[in-house]
């Protein structure tokens, strides 16, 4: 396929950076071919000349980015008016079956269980998703994950922003063969652009994308720095993990429970999170999330391939399931309901 010839400035920069629309995913960085670009703060710099070849325009979503014809890539299809969270083949309620999986993950470690049934089974060779900075506790950072080991340290929700689009390219760079892409929503739709396209050096290695729901990220400067250490007072290395259900909930290294207002918190949320109209990575083959359950993910199976992959974790015991019409459709109500309003006020701030 032919690229515009357009260059960094005359595209990203001008239509992305300046407007503050940019959600610093990495994908733009990841795949310059000329590496002109680095990942800074919260985003690329260009740090030498543009040759113009136009990659990171093609693939950065939030330029030029159109949910139908990406769907109709996905799907062949664009989605039915009352197809509020996306196409899917089936919705269901799962949870793992592995003692160590539950200790290490944050709902109902479905993302985590599947990532180990198919890298322990050959159908990937690594995992593509975020954990724990090394020296900023509660700082998300991307990771290349590449072993049992690797995926449950890893495991868990942060909510600062990852740009896991740079540990795929760790992946390709290594040469590591056929990954699974874990991410955001703005993260799946770069992952679908780089397919479009296709850009192959990167496409080749997509085996699986997983999304995950989400309303919003936060800074680190903000929700940790500032709120979670000077405001509540509690030094972020001790705590054990974070959690949104209604409120921040911060379980503590030494059993505590510490909990605060969302209100409180909504000051320090990313600014480019207000234009994005994806709740539930409607394009990933598989989504998934707690919406409020405690100990299980909401999980909506979209793609064959997201199908077959699941299929077989369910069919070896990976995960138990359970139907989503036990929860008396509440739970879809309130996926339809945060899905309609993402989108709402996404259009409303555009």
């Amino acid at each position: 396929m032919q690229f515009q010839k357009i260059s960094f400035e005359e595209s990203l920069e001008n239509f992305v950076i300046k407007p503050r629309i940019c959600v610093g995913c990495g994908s733009c960085v990841a795949v310059c071919p000329f590496n002109c670009l680095e990942y800074a703060a919260h985003g690329p710099k260009i740090i030498s000349e543009c040759k113009s070849c136009g990659i990171c325009a093609q693939i950065c979503p939030r330029f030029n980015f159109s949910m139908q014809l990406s769907e109709r890539f996905v799907f062949g299809r664009e989605r039915a008016v009352d197809e509020e969270f996306g196409i899917y083949k089936r919705i269901v309620i799962a949870q793992t079956t592995s003692d160590d999986v539950r200790r290490a993950c944050q709902d109902g470690g479905l993302v985590t269980s599947l990532l180990l049934f198919a890298l322990e089974n050959g159908f990937v060779n690594g995992a593509v998703i975020s954990g724990e900075s090394s020296n900023e506790p509660l700082k998300a950072v991307p990771k290349l994950a590449l072993s049992r080991d690797e995926v449950l340290h890893y495991a868990g929700t942060r909510y600062t922003y990852s740009p896991n689009m740079l540990a795929l390219r760790d992946a390709v760079l290594k040469k590591i063969g056929k990954v699974i892409f874990v991410g955001t929503p703005c993260q799946i739709h770069a992952v679908r652009k780089i397919q479009m396209l296709p850009l192959k050096r990167y496409a080749d290695v997509l085996s699986i994308s997983i999304g995950l729901f989400c309303s919003e990220s936060f800074t680190y400067e903000g929700l940790v720095n500032k709120f979670v250490q000077e405001k509540l007072r509690i030094t972020p290395s001790e705590v054990l993990k974070m959690n949104i259900k209604g409120k921040l909930i911060l379980k503590m290294k030494n059993g505590e429970v510490k909990t605060a207002s969302l209100k409180d918190i909504k000051e320090y949320a990313c600014r480019f999170c207000a234009t994005c109209p994806d709740f539930s990575a409607e394009l990933a083959d598989i989504s998934a999330g707690g919406l409020g359950l405690e100990g299980w993910t909401l999980t909506i199976i979209r793609t064959e391939r997201g199908e077959e992959l699941f299929k077989k974790a369910e069919a070896a015991g990976a995960v138990r399931v359970r139907p989503v019409e036990s929860e008396e459709n509440k739970i879809v109500e309130l996926l339809t309901r945060i899905s309609k309003r993402k989108r709402e006020n996404a259009i409303k701030t555009c």
